[in-house]
């Protein structure tokens, strides 16, 4: 094993921090290294040759390091900086609008056959199209780090200031050049939606200014790994960084044991726009406590709990009983991020025990099978409004806020809608609150069908409710529309009759249901009623507002009837 001996103070200016000797004791430690001895030149004159010799030497402290006799690279003052100072990715506050997160980590003197390296891009493609959601979530990059020298940048800039060679193309590309040479790739254009509407592009470069990638489009060919690569710089960007994390363990636990010193991975440092300073990979492990008793039960089992501690570390979680009756410690590794509730370890303890050798037994609890009494109701509504000559119409829960308020003649705010808070279209704004903008669409879409067209729907609509632990709550409602040369009035109102006969309600003021007039901006003038049942407001039923009609482009008189069937069940 070789020693190398270095100038303290050198080599605390290139590393860029200053340590205690104890420190600088356990960061060797960290790195596989041994601080043997801290000395200096006049001191090891004194001791080899006198004190008479030793006057006039330098009395500079002296760190001598035990080197491993492979760590070639380890043996100057230039090769142990490199060595002990862990990669830096620094990101800029560019990012924050199109992938704001990174993760990174450094796979050292790794070993790639032509299997392991086949391997080690399939599971970054496999990676991408699944945890990483075909790249919107999470796009990994792998390079060489002996091709390339940190610390790294990770920013955003405009696709015209972005110059560089991608991977396997022989000349150099502008961003926006290269958006437009993958459209025709069969593998890369899949991903260019990702960024090519936005005004920045992501870019990470090294400290001389060359591009490792562009993601998640494409990395640098600079970089590039090869059956030849030893040390490799993993980094990830992201939208979402658990998902980033999960990712860059699943790389580095899968491959680190090619390393010449197996299940090793080296850190990396990424440094926030705010100043913070996380170290990856994270590799976390945590401990998990349930009892064997839990597992018995619902599996259907009867096994003890050493043996369900033996089951589920066949399962790569390794556990033990506690000693505390049957109480199992079950650690979860960084490579099980599936596993996150006691849910999630009983079932692996079913399926090491094995589902087909479980004892088949008649459920100790009969229950009898029922339809909910509101979605009986609506199917037996259903049936009855087909057989009185009305289409069926399934529209969508999601509208626009036009749809909901200004075509309807209302005012959003006074609308209870529940909004989404990233739609991805206009079309997809908010939740309906009525059926009517639906069926009134459909009309719209169907303009050509012969006339009367005679359309219902009996769905649920969400209204705000803070009363309601989610802030919301579903609403059942019928909505039935009449469109031909004439409004039809009397069409909507029998329509109204006969669903009031079929759900046993008579005509009256007290017990029954009957119709007042009233006023909705949505309906015409002198031609809206309000619904009472039981004294109570259910919806209403008249002929639409022409400017209603007209924004929803159809052209002939309307008729519509719009109520809440909860309140008879």
């Amino acid at each position: 094993m070789p020693t190398v001996s270095v100038k303290r103070d050198l080599l605390f200016e290139a590393l860029g921090q200053k340590y205690t000797d104890e420190e600088f004791d356990e960061l060797c430690f960290e790195f596989g290294l041994e601080l043997d001895e801290i000395t200096s030149e006049k001191e090891i004159l004194s001791r080899e040759q006198g004190d008479e010799k030793a006057e006039g030497a330098s009395d500079v402290v002296l760190y001598k390091i035990d080197v491993p006799a492979n760590r070639y690279d380890l043996l100057c003052l230039e090769g142990l900086v490199r060595g002990l100072q862990p990669q830096r990715l620094v990101i800029t506050e560019e990012t924050a609008s199109v992938r704001p997160h990174a993760v990174a980590a450094v796979l050292r003197n790794i070993t790639f056959t032509q299997e392991r390296y086949e391997s080690f891009i399939e599971l970054q493609e496999k990676l991408h199209q699944n945890i990483c959601r075909k790249r919107t979530l999470v796009a990994i990059g792998t390079h060489d780090l002996d091709t390339i020298s940190g610390p790294f940048t990770y920013t955003a800039k405009p696709p015209g200031d972005i110059r560089f060679k991608p991977l396997n193309q022989s000349k150099e590309y502008t961003a926006a050049e290269l958006m437009s040479h993958y459209k025709t790739d069969s593998h890369l254009r899949h991903y260019l939606h990702i960024m090519e509407n936005e005004p920045l592009y992501p870019i990470i470069y090294d400290s001389n200014g060359i591009v490792l990638s562009m993601p998640p489009i494409i990395n640098g060919d600079h970089s590039k790994i090869s059956l030849n690569t030893k040390n490799i710089f993993i980094e990830c960007t992201a939208t979402d960084l658990t998902k980033a994390k999960i990712t860059l363990d699943m790389i580095v636990t899968m491959f680190s044991e090619y390393c010449d010193e197996p299940f090793t991975v080296e850190e990396a440092e990424v440094v926030y726009p705010d100043g913070r300073l996380c170290v990856y990979p994270e590799l976390a492990y945590r401990t998990e406590t349930l009892s064997g008793d839990f597992i018995n039960k619902r599996v259907g089992i009867n096994e003890s709990a050493e043996s369900i501690a033996q089951l589920l570390t066949r399962m790569c979680l390794r556990s033990e009983v506690s000693g505390e009756g049957d109480l199992i410690q079950v650690e979860i590794p960084p490579t099980r991020a599936d596993v996150i509730h006691a849910c999630d370890i009983m079932e692996d303890a079913a399926i090491a025990y094995g589902f087909n050798n479980i004892f088949r037994s008649t459920p100790r609890t009969y229950t009898v099978a029922n339809q909910l009494p509101l979605n009986k109701l609506t199917e037996l509504l259903r049936q009855d409004l087909a057989a009185a000559g009305f289409t069926e119409a399934l529209t969508f829960a999601l509208c626009s806020q036009e749809d909901i308020a200004d075509k309807l003649r209302k005012n959003i705010v006074e609308t209870r809608a529940v909004h989404i808070s990233n739609p991805k279209t206009a079309e997809f704004q908010v939740v309906r609150t009525c059926l009517l903008p639906g069926l009134l669409k459909t009309l719209a879409a169907n303009r050509k069908m012969p006339l009367p067209l005679k359309l219902f729907e009996i769905s649920d609509v969400v209204l705000k409710d803070e009363t309601k632990d989610v802030g919301a709550r579903n609403n059942r409602r019928l909505c039935a529309v009449y469109y031909n040369k004439s409004p039809g009035f009397e069409v909507i109102h029998g329509l109204l009759d006969r669903v009031m006969q079929l759900l046993d309600v008579k005509p009256g003021r007290n017990q029954g249901y009957h119709i007042q007039a009233a006023e909705d901006s949505t309906f015409f003038p002198g031609r809206c009623a309000e619904i009472f049942s039981c004294g109570k407001s259910i919806g209403h039923l008249g002929v639409l507002h022409p400017d209603v009609i007209s924004r929803f482009e159809l052209t002939m008189p309307c008729s519509a009837i719009d109520i809440d069937i909860e309140p008879f069940l």
